[in-house]
């Protein structure tokens, strides 16, 4: 049996369908701050920079130099909080080294009502409270739970595994499984039996950023998988899944591109559509 491909392209072409026609309502304006020249930061904020274009939505690419000290970039933050016409922004990582360390702070920093990348204390939090209350998620953990309903991947009821405990994607997208019902465990680094773990789930979330961890013997028959992690080996681009094996097992999977990472980008511009919503409401 060929399993069901879950096709980010196809999904966020969906989704940034449904979002045009409220950008063309709502004038929201996007804007990425970048601090150094990182070859990947460069590469995902040109795919941010074309999904505003598909959907007409202004948007603004702040190129920072290098050696940008932390009061420089918190001035820069704090003028984009109070410009009224600039709906989200978030400050792109990785940062160079002289800012590392300073995440948590750059993060608090930013806006709750402007935090469109979903890391902040108030969404998260939000976030934790119900379904009803996920107004600005996390993007990557977002597009995940609406690549599944996109291919009317059933949740509830379901055990999905999740392998993985960052604050990005792994403990979020945790959350948001158990807001719609599903019976959660989280695995990581320190998870023993890992492999019998796994093979006991009916949805796999592998954001585990290791090449090729989740081998066909870690998986039961008819699972669903997502895989989250990208990596560039002497093979090509892979996932944190070794795909191919997997094929011949699963019921549903996403590819490596092509799967999570657009889904990401499109939900990046669902929660600039609803902090503009949000913000026009409190006016």
């Amino acid at each position: 049996m060929t399993p069901l491909l879950l096709d980010g392209k196809v999904a966020s072409a969906a989704l940034l369908d449904f979002l045009k026609p409220m950008v063309e309502t709502l004038d929201p304006k996007l804007v990425v701050i970048q601090v150094g020249d990182d070859p990947a930061s460069s590469s995902y904020i040109k795919q941010k920079v074309k999904s505003c274009e598909k959907v007409s939505m202004r948007s603004d690419h702040i190129h920072m130099p290098e050696d940008t000290t932390i009061d420089t970039l918190m001035q820069k933050i704090d003028e984009l909080n109070n410009d009224a016409d600039v709906t989200g922004f978030f400050v792109q990582l990785p940062l160079p080294d002289q800012l590392r360390g300073h995440e948590p702070e750059i993060i608090k920093a930013i806006s709750p009502m402007k935090d469109v990348d979903g890391f902040g204390a108030y969404n998260l939090g939000k976030m934790f409270l119900s379904k009803e209350f996920e107004h600005l998620p996390p993007a990557t953990p977002s597009g995940i739970i609406r690549l599944l309903e996109h291919f009317d991947i059933e949740i509830a009821g379901k055990h999905a595994v999740v392998i993985g405990r960052s604050n990005t994607v792994g403990k979020p997208v945790a959350i948001m499984l158990l807001n719609r019902n599903a019976t959660v465990t989280v695995c990581h680094s320190k998870t023993s039996n890992l492999a019998d773990i796994v093979r006991q789930a009916d949805i796999i979330i592998a954001a585990v950023g290791q090449p090729k961890m989740i081998t066909a013997d870690m998986v039961k028959d008819g699972a669903v998988v997502v895989d989250v992690g990208i990596h560039r080996t002497d093979e090509g681009l892979c996932g944190d899944t070794d795909f191919d094996a997997l094929l011949s097992k699963v019921s549903a999977i996403s590819p490596v591109p092509g799967g999570v990472g657009p889904m990401t980008v499109a939900s990046l511009i669902r929660n600039c559509v609803t902090a503009k919503e949000r913000q026009m409401a409190l006016r």
